[in-house]
């Protein structure tokens, strides 16, 4: 029976010891969910300050919040859309830069993304236009083969080639792929100084 007894009590030890690290894990969670929260607010423009909004929090959570708020700041770092940055870039470039202190270090990856998200756009613009002629002087060449005379170029609209779409979607995930191994590279550096 005394055998019996102590399994009992060795293994209520352990099941207490189990619910105290879970309850430990869920308040850093908890902190954590809050920094995203606090951050995707301050993108919505409804917070204010990310270090002041940090440093009223219990000191305990500071570290939890913090990478939140820079987590939720390096997801809404992304490719832009067309030719202009997203302004939830931007802003979160400038978060992390907030939350960091302005350290130089950081300074300089985010002045590096912005870099990056700049030349995506000018980058994507040029392939697109070299792209589009290669397809334009195919189309040329295979009316030139069909004994047809090429008088109005105007009238020949390369997106009308048959794999133009097909073709472009190819050129255009392979230039998405480099960029985003770029960008992928400065924020797991961003990452790795705000410890998440």
């Amino acid at each position: 029976m005394a055998e019996i007894r102590s399994t009992m009590d060795m293994v209520m030890e352990r099941a207490a010891r189990l619910a105290a690290e879970a309850e430990e894990t869920s308040g850093e969670d908890a902190f954590k969910d809050e920094g995203m929260r606090m951050a995707a607010a301050y993108l919505k423009g409804e917070g204010e300050n990310l270090l002041i909004q940090l440093k009223s929090k219990p000191p305990e959570g500071q570290m939890s919040i913090r990478g939140g708020m820079a987590q939720t700041m390096l997801r809404n770092i992304v490719l832009p859309r067309d030719e202009q940055i997203s302004e939830q870039s931007l802003l979160s470039l400038a978060g992390l830069q907030e939350l960091s202190g302005n350290s130089s270090d950081i300074e300089t990856i985010c002045s590096e993304l912005k870099q990056i998200l700049e030349q995506y756009g000018q980058h994507r613009e040029q392939v697109k236009q070299q792209f589009d002629e290669s397809i334009l002087n195919q189309l040329k060449m295979q009316l030139q083969q069909q004994g047809m005379a090429v008088d109005d170029e105007m009238a020949l609209n390369p997106t009308m080639h048959p794999q133009y779409q097909e073709e472009w979607s190819k050129a255009s995930t392979e230039l998405n792929h480099q960029y985003n191994d770029a960008l992928d590279q400065r924020k797991e550096l961003i990452g790795q100084r705000f410890g998440i």
